[in-house]
């Protein structure tokens, strides 16, 4: 599935072929819940999840992982957009795909975030509790 900007040269796609493993692991590294993750955690991840490109012509500007059973539950997570990107709107169509996209549309969605919440809420995600159990520190 890709969907194109009106305007401007973006496009966004679930076609794993074309992600860019090198700018999503860099694109992560500068985040505040994937800093500590080493490459080949962030490569596992790519290879068992759903994931969506965000491009600007060839090169890849944003990404989006969906952790799915594709019937009941969908986790959304590493939603980013490379810094010289924002500001356009290109969250909200990272999250206007996610949200339309055929093999999730069915599920129930969860997030976390510290900080885009308003975001979220926009398409539907509502803020409540949510209980987790940290990584072990053996397998970090």
């Amino acid at each position: 599935m890709e969907w194109k900007h009106d305007t401007l040269p973006y496009r966004i796609n679930d076609c794993r072929e074309k992600l860019q493993p090198d700018v999503i692991y860099a694109l992560l590294q500068t985040s505040y819940w994937a800093a500590h993750r080493s490459k080949e955690t962030v490569l596992r991840s790519l290879e068992n999840s759903l994931c969506f490109g965000l491009y600007y012509g060839e090169a890849q500007v944003g990404f989006m992982r969906v952790v799915t059973d594709y019937a009941t539950f969908a986790w959304v997570c590493d939603v980013i957009v490379h810094p010289d990107h924002r500001g356009r709107g290109l969250g909200k169509s990272l999250m206007q795909f996610l949200v339309e996209h055929p093999a999730v549309q069915g599920t129930r969605m969860v997030l976390g975030t510290r900080d885009a919440h308003g975001l979220y809420e926009q398409y539907g995600f509502e803020r409540q509790e949510l209980m987790r159990r940290p990584i072990p520190a053996a397998a970090e």
